[in-house]
């Protein structure tokens, strides 16, 4: 996507486009959030491998060399098989979806009348530390792409290697960051082009017996991704398509895609015939006009129009007012590609949830002006997070494509049934401190000055910064030049021991860095000082994409660089992680067990302290199999956090902020039986601890009502 304002059909800008762009202790925490649901009388793994899926989609992955199929670019056009075909297709990225839904998801798409799925290929997902590849539950690929052949659908692929999306980090893995030197992503670097190399190696491979002309569904690849708006490093894009022509062989298209301007395709593109120039725009913009300039980057007769992303709806920040966007006039937009045998492909057909850790952020002016991305990512698509079809804008864009449609339309399937399961109630399990040991310093990274999450090896979620200062009389001044990207500060009295309580004294965040006051703290010796930080999520688009996480400055107390550092990495697994069962969930019952009757008095006589991260926990139960449906967690009253269910990470929840009040849990996320809730609450819980399912999202919170931008 590019940085520039939308339209409206009159010309008035509207929305601005941004980009879619141990301790041994402190390993208990990830064994905590295991034994929650150990505690049922079956273990059952949410994800990750999923035979399953693979077994039932992998059935068309060997395909003859040579089959009598071809999809070309000739006389402006796209040719399937000989005879004239448009393009009429829809993001939907598998990694965005619960693998047990793809189906689902991918039916509801051919309903709405597409013939084909873009999808972006994420690296850091599938390459979550070095040379460790995954290609199994939500990022098995494969399957994917043959569910996709399965249904007649076609398929445009974008592996990037920089995919921006919304994704952290535009789905560059965050080890790269720690790296010495690092390498420059986005660049003809030696040192980065080697790493591409290596994953183009692993991952194109895979794609070839899935080639169109190879009897598979894949029809283009994509190199890079609206480069034209970042760099015009033509060396890089030249050794991306000479890579992948090694992996794919000459007769694969491979496509560029940039903002319809000329100075964007004069950088991103290159010219000739042996890659396709496609544009994208905004939807309230003249499509033709910046046709006609796509075909001046095309060779005579490779031009066919092709808008690779053409916005049904928008993305939200934290703090924002929910977009969406009119279905009439988005329909009508689309028309007026489709009415003179233009191509355009739908971003979002089906946007799907940011799970986990992996959502991205955008930037302002500068890099303080950070707005990180909802858990959802709904993008007011046609298709819902959910994958409700019932709604006006599907049946808008549906009329005017069955309308330009060679084929009939399937029947529109029905919503997926949602279910609520009454209100949970949750119990205090332990502050997030009595984790740690802060005692036995040999567990913790040491170093004289803070480091950052990546240099850690924490990559995602928390990090806790620990060091002390001696005590005076009269409050002290603390300051934190850069953090990246939210720090809860606590004190407490070093003196007192491991029955000390750490006491909240505010909050630095990276939009809004201030100074905070540190109150006068009655102690005999030095002052503890803990900083927790929350990495939430890398900037995925424009100049700050080199986004690393934790404290990146010295920290200051009265303009004094305070040093001795002890740094505890916080473990909760991430999308797609598997968490590690056995053989250590006998002894992680013994561990909290174990804590003296003494210390569970002081965490039940501080189970509501506002400002203390702590871990809740709670179950709720469905009787039947049949029962086990869609359903959504309504966090109101609750302040920010991460959950959990069935240990399966569904991301992060912001009441407070807004306007996200919901997390959606799919049904395949669920079971019969004992279901386990676990929440790390980072600020104020509710003050009855009950979570409520409901049966519909709500985006209302911090807000009253919508923010509707017709386009």
């Amino acid at each position: 996507m590019i940085l520039r304002p939308k339209k409206t059909n009159s010309g008035a800008p509207t929305l601005p486009a941004m980009a879619k762009n141990r301790s041994s202790k402190a390993t208990i925490l990830l064994i905590f959030i295991s034994f929650i649901a150990f505690c049922a009388f079956v273990i059952v793994p949410v994800f990750a491998p999923l035979p399953s899926i693979q077994s039932r989609h992998h059935a068309h992955h060997s395909h003859p060399k040579k089959v009598h199929r071809k999809f070309e670019i000739a006389d402006d056009m796209f040719w399937k098989d000989g005879e004239p075909f448009r393009i009429i297709g829809g993001d939907l990225h598998y990694f965005r979806v619960h693998p047990e839904y793809w189906e689902d998801r991918l039916l509801k798409a051919k309903a709405l009348g597409l013939n084909t799925i873009q999808t972006y290929v994420p690296w850091n997902l599938h390459e979550p530390t070095p040379g460790k590849l995954v290609f199994e539950g939500f990022a098995d690929i494969e399957s994917f792409l043959n569910l996709c052949h399965k249904l007649d659908l076609l398929v445009m692929v974008r592996p990037g290697p920089y995919i921006c999306a919304e994704w952290d980090w535009g789905g560059f893995p965050s080890w790269l960051s720690s790296m010495n030197p690092s390498p420059i992503p986005r660049s003809s670097d030696p040192a980065f082009l080697k790493l591409v190399e290596r994953w183009w190696g692993k991952l194109l491979p895979k794609l070839v017996p899935l080639l169109y002309d190879n009897g598979g569904p894949i029809i283009m690849v994509q190199v890079e991704n609206e480069y034209g708006s970042y760099g015009d490093d033509k060396a890089y894009l030249q050794h991306l398509i000479t890579l992948a022509r090694g992996h794919l062989g000459h007769d694969a298209i491979l496509y560029t895609t940039d903002g319809g301007s000329r100075e964007n395709l004069e950088k991103g593109t290159i010219r000739g015939d042996s890659v396709f120039s496609a544009v994208d725009f905004t939807t309230g913009d003249d499509p033709w006009p910046i046709f006609k300039l796509q075909k001046e980057f095309n060779a005579p007769g490779k031009s066919p129009p092709l808008s690779t992303e053409f916005y049904t709806g928008w993305l939200t920040h934290w703090g924002e007012k929910n977009a969406k966007t009119d279905a009439d006039s988005t329909a009508a937009a689309l028309e007026e590609i489709l009415r003179k045998n233009g191509s355009a492909v739908l971003y979002m057909a089906h946007g799907g949830s940011n799970f986990g850790f992996y959502n991205g952020a955008n930037t302002g002016a500068n890099e303080a002006d950070y707005k990180p991305d909802l858990t959802s990512y709904d993008y007011d698509a046609p298709i819902r997070e959910a994958g409700d079809v019932d709604n006006s804008k599907f049946n808008a864009i549906r009329r005017v494509i069955a309308r330009y449609s060679s084929v009939p339309l399937p029947s529109i399937p029905s919503d997926n049934k949602k279910a609520t399961y009454g209100p949970i109630h949750l119990q205090r399990q332990s502050s997030l401190f009595d984790m740690f040991d802060f005692t036995n310093s040999s567990n913790a990274i040491k170093s004289k000055n803070p480091m950052s999450m990546e240099n850690v090896g924490q990559f995602f979620g928390f990090l806790l910064y620990v060091t002390e200062y001696e005590a005076r009389r009269g409050g002290r001044i603390l300051s934190i030049p850069k953090v990246n990207d939210r720090a809860q500060v606590f004190i407490s009295c070093s003196s007192e021991g491991r029955g000390a309580r750490p006491t909240y004294v505010g909050t630095v965040e990276r939009w809004l860095n201030k100074k905070l006051s540190l109150p006068e703290f009655q102690c005999h010796s030095n002052i503890n000082l803990y900083i927790l930080v929350e990495n939430m999520g890398r900037v995925n688009y424009g100049p700050f994409i080199f986004d690393r996480k934790g404290i990146l400055s010295s920290v200051y107390l009265d303009r004094n660089r305070l040093q001795g550092w002890r740094m505890f990495p916080i473990p909760l697994h991430n999308l797609n992680e598997v968490p590690n069962y056995n053989p250590i969930m006998q002894a992680t019952y013994s561990a909290f067990s174990g804590i003296s009757t003494s210390r569970k008095r002081l965490m039940n006589k501080s189970e509501n302290t506002s400002k203390e991260p702590a871990f809740y926990s709670g179950h709720f139960f469905i009787g039947k199999s049949s029962q086990i449906k869609d359903t959504f967690l309504s966090f109101n009253n609750w302040g920010k956090g991460i959950v959990f269910v069935n240990d399966f990470n569904l991301g992060r929840y912001w009441p407070l902020k807004g306007p996200q009040c919901t997390l959606y849990v799919p049904a395949p996320v669920l079971k019969h039986g004992d279901n386990f809730l676990v929440i790390l609450e980072l600020e104020s819980p509710d003050p009855k601890l009950v979570v409520h399912t409901v049966d519909e999202p709500d985006f209302t919170c911090g807000f009253n009502g919508m923010n509707i931008h017709r386009m």
